[in-house]
């Protein structure tokens, strides 16, 4: 009798174990970049522009989960390459459409976050030749289309590189799709103001369909 009720105890202790383990593993916030991600490796060519190469599967089709409306959570470094780590919340609407029969697509990003409305455009191009992605960006303060990022997917997860300056420095800037949940997908970007060593995120979104 005593072993038996020793063995309904062991076997109710081992019953929790699923719910314990659970309980005890938070989910990863989102808005908070997954350093766990490895910033693939920059290559540079012999006058030093960077040399990327597309992944094994980088596809025209890397972009489909994107069409629609969105609303996005944002948060942003309120100071960059300055060492701060006062982060901004707000919250913005994406409409993406795609065009050139699939292999390019744009964006029409808004915001509310300051005293007047803010709008930009992402304009995403495929390269059947290169198979590379190349994302430029405008918006409403400058009227031009800054440098294109440039690059692919691999393992439903996008990093796309330029050179540009920021604030009169020279940096590298990285964009970051992770889109392993195609409901969620979470875009993030860092600078690096020593040729890829180290990165500074400083800017990162959740998006969420629109209903």
């Amino acid at each position: 009798m005593r072993a038996r009720t020793i063995l309904v105890w062991i076997a109710l202790a081992l019953s929790s174990l699923p719910v314990l383990c659970t309980a005890a593993t938070p989910a990863r916030d989102p808005l908070v970049p997954d350093t766990t991600i490895a910033i693939p490796a920059l290559h540079f060519d012999s006058d030093g522009a960077l040399a990327i190469t597309p992944s094994a599967t980088s596809s025209p089709h890397d972009f489909d989960y994107l069409v629609g409306n969105w609303n996005l959570r944002n948060r942003k470094l309120k100071s960059r390459l300055t060492g701060s780590k006062e982060w901004i919340d707000f919250e913005s609407r994406v409409e993406m459409h795609q065009i050139l029969d699939g292999i390019g697509n744009i964006d029409k990003y808004t915001e509310q976050s300051a005293d007047k409305p803010y709008e930009g455009v992402a304009l995403r191009l495929f390269d059947p030749k290169t198979r590379l992605w190349s994302i430029y960006w405008a918006d409403g303060n400058s009227g031009k289309l800054d440098p294109p990022v440039v690059g692919s997917f691999e393992n439903k997860i996008g990093h796309f590189f330029a050179r540009d300056t920021y604030q009169g420095k020279k940096i590298i800037v990285v964009f970051r799709w992770d889109v392993r949940d195609p409901q969620h997908p979470i875009w993030s970007q860092a600078f690096s103001a020593d040729e890829g060593k180290t990165w500074e995120w400083n800017s990162i979104n959740v998006s969420e369909r629109a209903k």
